[in-house]
């Protein structure tokens, strides 16, 4: 069996953004009246612990043997390495260099034990967690998972629009969570307004591990809010492949097998894309972060790369913040402190200790009625939640959307059973 080089649980980061149309006709629910606009590049990235893809259509099959010549992905017969069985001198060596490596590379956090670490860029910074050596994973799941990439993609935004489903598939959910129960609440007087998203932007994680006992794919969650780590991945991917060029030999593993990863400048791409439909080039990315982030320099990252690739310029604001300093225009264009917003881009706002006061909830309705392109907006939001998973794993729920030519039933949804 082939292999490819990877750390820890396998993600997949599909990048997704449809603008609706008004031609289109829904004949079933889920179907969604939109054309894809982004991504068309047909590219894929794996890092440590992500895995993005960009291709929305393009055939399984031509997506594999692209994977395979142009990353390197190994199908030789080859044995997989016996971490046990490692020259116990080398370890030493290789964590030396790796944290030599990290801290010279920008493959960092801010330290807990540091007061101001998550507030203060440059304040007690540590390596990010991180494994030492990547770990092998069979070829044949790993295309699986890329395979399957563009297909949640759609799912997601298919579900996302189908408010009737969302609302009764929550109910429940609704009456005994509070948190979900006030993004219900949101989503609810969205559809009282009749807002629609024209312009739709996701930045999606599909998070797998490889059951043992079945020697199956099976899919953890599928994210929709706050998918981090395209910053630190990429990172991930390039110390992994250093520790190799130096260490491969005595190992037996060769860097050439570890995949390329873009992940950060194509999430940084697909956020510039977003703000380009906006079509306003004075308006910024606004990016939605929690008061205390110590994985802010993966943020940092990618608005870096945004600012180098694109000349789009961020701002960060707390939840608090944009409830001070957020206004609606009449047409509905979101002005924060001065500055128009043409993207909300959240790292905050996925758990309920990121709405301490009814502060963070306001600011998340003024967010959700503005115009601004939301990533996610509410509906995306509560499509990724557990519950939705659990019900689009039920028996002909997934038949309802008639998406693709193959069923998902039989490969990243059959985890999800175990909770019904």
């Amino acid at each position: 069996m082939g292999v490819a080089h990877s750390s820890l649980s396998l993600s997949v980061d599909p990048l997704f953004i449809t603008a609706s149309t008004s031609t289109a006709k829904p004949k079933t629910s889920f179907t969604s009246p939109q054309i894809p606009v982004f991504p068309t590049k047909k590219d894929s990235s794996f890092a440590g612990f992500s895995l993005k893809i960009e291709t929305l259509n393009c055939a399984c099959g031509r997506v594999a043997r692209e994977m395979n010549t142009e990353m390197g992905v190994g199908s030789a017969q080859e044995p997989i390495v016996d971490f046990h069985g490692i020259d116990e001198a080398l370890i030493p060596k290789m964590v030396y260099d790796a944290l030599v490596w990290s801290s010279l590379h920008g493959l960092v956090v801010g330290d807990r034990n540091v007061q101001r670490s998550g507030k203060v860029p440059g304040v007690g910074m540590v390596h990010a967690p991180i494994s030492l050596l990547p770990m092998p994973f069979p070829e044949s799941h790993w295309k699986q998972a890329c395979e399957l990439a563009p297909i949640f993609n759609e799912l997601s935004d298919r579900v996302s629009l189908d408010g009737k489903f969302l609302q009764d598939s929550l109910s429940r959910t609704k009456k005994v969570d509070a948190f979900t129960s006030r993004l219900i609440d949101i989503h609810s007087k969205m559809l009282e307004m009749n807002k629609k998203e024209e312009i739709r932007l996701g930045l999606h994680r599909s998070d797998y591990m490889l059951d043992e006992k079945t020697k199956l794919l099976l899919q953890i969650e599928f994210n929709t809010i706050s998918s981090s780590f395209p910053g630190l991945g990429c990172l991930v991917t390039d110390l992994h492949r250093t520790l190799l060029n130096d260490y491969g030999e005595d190992l037996g593993l060769d860097s050439k097998r570890i995949p390329g990863n873009t992940a950060v400048s194509q999430f940084a791409d697909a956020l510039a894309k977003a703000w380009t439909e906006f079509n306003n080039p004075r308006a910024v990315v606004m990016v939605v972060v929690q008061t205390e982030e110590r994985n802010m320099y993966d943020q940092h990252w990618l608005c870096t790369v945004l600012k180098e690739r694109h000349n789009v310029r961020t701002v960060r604001k707390t939840l608090a913040e944009i409830d001070g300093e957020g206004k609606l225009l009449p047409d509905g264009t979101l002005v924060v402190d001065g500055q128009a917003v043409a993207v909300v881009y959240f790292r905050a706002g996925y758990a309920p200790s990121d709405y301490p006061t009814e502060s963070e909830w306001g600011a998340r309705m003024l967010m959700e009625q503005s115009s601004a392109i939301k990533c996610p907006s509410i509906s995306y939001h509560l499509a990724g939640t557990k519950k939705i998973q659990q019900e689009l794993a039920k028996p002909n729920v997934l038949e309802r959307s008639l998406i693709l030519d193959f069923s998902l039933n039989n490969c990243s949804l059959l985890l999800f059973s175990s909770y019904q």
